[in-house]
């Protein structure tokens, strides 16, 4: 393996490494939310973008986004128009040899020609809630269909995770990456509690992961923060990933408390990834201090320094290295 392969194989492993090992990742495309079917031009931008900072930064890993392919269209599609609960029982899984993961796959396997020898690689993959949500149009209207109709809205998660699992299985066995990077965040609606959520949604985030790990990958969990969203860390501490990327930041969760609630796994995080954050806007000697506080209270054993979720997408590669620098 190579030097920085070995250095994440030991972090991702609670073995003594080197020096702790960083990871950050942002947006290649300025609306990563749109179809690449109808704007082209997002993937080239995507792919340009990832190998310009693997060639410039020279990351320790990387999170393959997956800018212009968040949805399934034609799934997507269906959702959208959906106005009752009983219209999600239209929804079918899709085949494997469809557009929409063949293009991923030809996507993850051209980065990972390129560099996946270098370092590690981990594919962007949203859970079957989080798409769900997205596409009827929030946590609110999920929350809604629940409570119209639970039968229904589990059976259209449950095709959501076959087409979710089927993209999850091909991007490491056909198109080369290590693992997947698994997004998943808890219903922001009180009236879908943890037994709610641990019954209707977790059995299907719990499958694109047994999926995945099924043809030999080393997938992350990330308990998605964005925008301030706060999770329930308790629901997912059995999820079997190998490491787990939560936002500490937001949750007000050390990463040392991390790693206990989740068994003692990898962790990763530790920056804001706001541009109120001192990674965006604090000086060197504010960005190094934080890093060095980071790791004294962390710890250097299964810890790998990062942000609560994606970083603003104009952040200079220089503050990154003032992190990687310190962590040395």
């Amino acid at each position: 393996m190579s030097e920085k392969r070995d250095l994440v194989s030991a972090a991702f492993s609670n073995k003594p490494t080197s020096r702790v090992p960083v990871g950050f990742w942002f947006h290649y495309t300025q609306d990563e939310i749109r179809l690449a079917y109808d704007f082209p031009e997002m993937r080239e931008q995507n792919i340009s973008g990832h190998k310009n900072f693997v060639r410039t930064f020279k990351p320790d890993f990387v999170k393959l986004m997956s800018d212009g392919y968040f949805f399934e269209p034609e799934t997507a599609s269906l959702l959208k128009k959906a106005v009752s609960a009983k219209d999600l029982r239209k929804l079918k899984p899709i085949a494997a040899d469809d557009k929409w993961i063949r293009d991923q796959v030809s996507l993850v396997k051209e980065l990972t020609s390129d560099f996946g020898d270098e370092v590690f690689t981990f594919y962007n993959v949203f859970a079957p809630a989080t798409a769900f949500k997205w596409a009827v149009g929030g946590d609110k209207k999920l929350a809604a269909f629940i409570k119209e109709d639970k039968g229904a809205v589990i059976q259209a998660l449950a095709v959501l995770a076959q087409n979710t699992a089927l993209l999850a299985r091909a991007v490491i066995s056909e198109g080369g990456a290590d693992g997947i990077y698994l997004s998943v965040q808890t219903i922001q609606e009180a009236s879908v509690d943890a037994a709610l959520y641990s019954e209707v949604v977790a059995p299907t985030e719990l499958a694109v992961l047994t999926a995945a790990n099924a043809v030999g990958g080393t997938n992350i969990l990330h308990v998605c923060g964005y925008e301030g969203a706060r999770n329930n860390l308790s629901l997912f501490a059995q999820y079997p990933a190998a490491v787990v990327n939560f936002a500490s930041v937001v949750e007000g969760v050390t990463l040392a408390e991390g790693k206990k609630i989740f068994g003692g796994k990898p962790v990763i995080g530790g920056f804001a990834n706001t541009k109120d954050g001192v990674l965006y806007k604090g000086t060197k000697e504010e960005v190094q201090a934080e890093t060095k506080r980071l790791i004294a209270e962390a710890g250097r054993t299964g810890i790998i320094l990062g942000a609560d979720c994606t970083v603003p997408n104009d952040i200079p590669f220089e503050r990154l290295e003032w992190v990687r620098e310190a962590a040395k």
